[in-house]
């Protein structure tokens, strides 16, 4: 078995950080096996090094090595990529293609920010990992495949997976072996070191002198927090090399290129999600739509208690949580009633009259009240109804019609491309599909 030492100086890794030494010592063990992999860790701290000593020292070196950024294929083409796809499977598909996993037979694929891949493709990749058998999109023949897989994410997947955003299943078989590797902060004593290498590096590279740090510049170095880890130090010593002219770097000059300097401290950050919370506009839309049919039900609860009785005092006496719930304010709801009291002189012994509103608003609107001629009083009256008939018209609460609209929206959005259109509505394409063979879109 090779050495640490050895293989950290093979593969150009530098630090003697114990939780380095021991990532690299678990990465040798299970190189010689077929154990699944995944590497975790922040982003920036050299995660794509373990799966290439895992290759290296595996019996599968002289198979291909081929690494993926699962986070950087769109969602479309991510199972095309990975699996392959048949002619004619989707637009666009001219010819029969290979995906990696069919490429890289006998070899190892490196899967990095697993914890991005969708949900669909989660379930393709825990069937490979099962049992080495994959199918091509537009395909029904299943293919075997005898590849190893490494994965690497940054992301916390314990959370993912209580988010519903990862399998768990997917999560167990990946995570025979996990390899953790440390932030830069947690390594004090390997900053420096790396700051030299790198700065050596790049004199090389430029041709210029080696820039060096003078005692108070190292101790900042060492105390800065290092978000970015080890791509950041790498960013800030080319950025020096390139840009100072004196070559002996102060804790001045070295603060100018450490950004947020003086906002270091921990900050206290509501981590959970309030549960009430909307996570998209489609939900909004639809308690909007309940609200308002819940409402409309009340109106109409209340004008037929109206009609019954023909006491507006009583009505509004005995539904009074029902007048409240309706109006945003009880004022509101005062102003309204004595309105209409006073408008049509309701009282205890005085009769109700049946209004009878036409289909088209433009004709004349004429009540018949008993013993009383028409005036102005009742041309203010026509006015009032016809005005409220207006809205009334206009509203539409249509369950179907609403559905019929974002439909139409997503498809003109999409420019008629059916599976964004169906993604952003939250549904399958083949339901999207028989929704718009039922509305004749």
């Amino acid at each position: 078995m090779e050495s640490i030492q050895a293989t950290k100086q093979r593969f150009g890794i530098i630090g003697n950080d114990p939780k380095l030494n021991r990532a690299v010592e678990k990465a040798i063990q299970v190189a010689p096996t077929d154990i699944s992999v995944l590497v975790t860790g922040e982003s920036g701290v050299g995660k794509e090094s373990i799966p290439k000593i895992i290759h290296s020292l595996s019996h599968r070196k002289h198979g291909k090595y081929i690494a993926v950024n699962c986070g950087a294929i769109p969602e479309g083409t991510i199972d095309s990529e990975l699996f392959g796809h048949e002619k004619g499977s989707f637009t666009g598909a001219t010819t029969t293609r290979s995906g990696y996993f069919e490429v890289a037979d006998g070899g190892t694929i490196f899967l990095d920010e697993v914890g991005e891949l969708p949900l669909p493709t989660q379930v393709r990749l825990l069937r490979v990992l099962e049992n080495g058998e994959f199918l091509k999109v537009g395909s029904s023949a299943a293919q075997k495949t005898d590849v190893r897989i490494v994965a690497a994410t940054n992301v916390k997947m314990t959370q993912a997976i209580e988010k519903g955003k990862f399998r768990e299943d997917l999560f167990y078989r990946l995570s025979t072996v996990d390899i953790n590797l440390p932030p830069l902060r947690e390594r004090q004593e390997d900053i420096h070191l790396l700051f030299r290498k790198f700065a050596a590096d790049f004199a090389q590279k430029y041709k210029m002198p080696t820039i060096r740090l003078d005692n108070r510049a190292t101790d900042l170095l060492l105390k800065y927090r290092w978000s970015g880890n080890i791509r950041q130090l790498r960013n800030v010593a080319e950025q020096i090399s390139v840009l100072e002219q004196n070559r002996d770097i102060s804790y001045e000059t070295l603060k100018h290129y450490l950004p947020d300097m003086g906002s270091n401290l921990p900050a206290i950050v509501n981590a959970k999600k309030v549960e009430s919370d909307f996570s998209s506009e489609r939900e909004i839309l639809y308690k909007v739509l309940f609200d308002m049919k819940r409402d409309v039900n009340d109106l109409k609860k209340l004008t037929l208690e109206l009609m019954k009785t023909g006491n507006a005092a009583k009505v509004k006496e005995e539904q009074s949580s029902l007048i409240n719930k309706i109006y945003s304010e009880e004022n509101t709801a005062d102003e309204e009633l004595a309105s209409f009291i006073e408008d049509e002189n309701i009282g205890d012994d005085t009769d109700v009259a049946v209004f009878s509103i036409p289909e088209n608003t433009s004709e004349s609107f004429v009540t018949s009240t008993p013993h009383r001629d028409p005036s102005a009083h009742e041309l203010k009256r026509k006015d009032k109804y016809e005005y409220a008939e207006d809205i009334e018209e206009e509203e539409n609460l249509s369950l179907q019609q609403k559905e019929l609209e974002l439909i139409k929206k997503s498809l003109e959005k999409y420019n008629g491309k059916r599976k964004d259109a169906a993604d952003e509505l939250g549904i399958s394409e083949r339901t999207l599909y028989r929704k718009i063979k039922q509305y004749d879109l």
